[in-house]
């Protein structure tokens, strides 16, 4: 377990956070979104960041992706700063964001057409992230014809088709029934351990973040800060049995006691 905002900085960073603050500033006033933030996620590694609504979560994802900018502080990819969106860096929304007009295959073509690849460079890559996601048979469906799941399987097809460095994850399961839910949590991992990206991955769910990362970031209530970091010592692979691990439930337990007490400061 590791206290505090500070950890695990190293010449093998793959994100270094330092600082990092978002103020909005609206009709009421000032909103402190984040606070002084800091962070460090190793190359290849698997968090997740749970908190309560408001807590800044999705606000520092955003900045991440070069999607915001912060107010103060830095965040640097591979010690490069980050000024606006990247090719190292791939987003899946909780929102599909497919173009319905499209086939599957197209979905996934059209980021490759944007980075220049050839007609036939773009379908074998496309064909293969579609194999991967176990979506081949559906590559001339359209979008209308895919279940909440399958569609979901596309967006993280898409998204890993450009091949980012960096793939940042808001909610992607959250709208999903719990079976296609611990489906999709079994394939992610899956082609996390055969691509290896750095994945940053914020959900409500306290036993989604336990199967999926390797330490889970726990976000205090407004302003957002990082309260507490837990490692999760459980190998991988993983699966929906090791939900009965004992170590599992007592990381869970864990983790949920604390942002219980987080929810429990938003409600007073």
């Amino acid at each position: 377990m590791i206290q505090g905002n500070v950890q695990r900085g190293s010449a093998s960073s793959k994100i270094e956070i330092r600082g990092l603050s978002k103020v909005y500033n609206g009709r009421n006033g000032e909103t402190i979104a984040l606070q002084n933030t800091d962070l460090s996620i190793m190359e290849n590694e698997f968090v997740c960041v749970v908190g309560p609504s408001g807590c800044g979560k999705t606000t520092l994802l955003n900045i991440i992706g070069g999607l915001e900018e912060a107010t103060s502080g830095s965040v640097k990819v591979d010690g490069v700063e980050v000024k606006g969106p990247g090719k190292e860096r791939g987003v899946v929304f909780q929102q599909y964001a497919l173009f319905p007009w499209k086939t599957v295959l197209k979905n996934i073509e059209f980021g490759l057409k944007l980075r220049g690849l050839n007609k036939q460079e773009r379908l074998e890559r496309a064909e293969h992230y579609l194999e991967l996601v176990g979506l081949k048979d559906f590559a001339h469906a359209y979008p209308k014809e895919l279940s909440g799941g399958m569609k979901q399987r596309v967006a993280i097809a898409r998204a890993y088709a450009v091949e980012p460095e960096v793939l940042l994850m808001d909610e992607p399961f959250g709208a999903l029934d719990a079976q296609t839910r611990a489906q999709l949590q079994e394939e992610l991992l899956k082609t996390w351990q055969k691509e290896k990206k750095t994945c940053f991955f914020i959900t409500h769910d306290v036993e989604e973040a336990v199967i999926l990362a390797q330490r889970v970031i726990i976000m205090s209530a407004r302003p957002g800060r990082i309260k507490e970091i837990i490692d999760v010592d459980i190998p991988y692979p993983r699966d929906q049995s090791t939900k009965l691990d004992e170590r599992f439930v007592r990381i869970k337990n864990e983790i949920w006691s604390k942002v219980y007490q987080e929810y429990l400061e938003v409600s007073k």
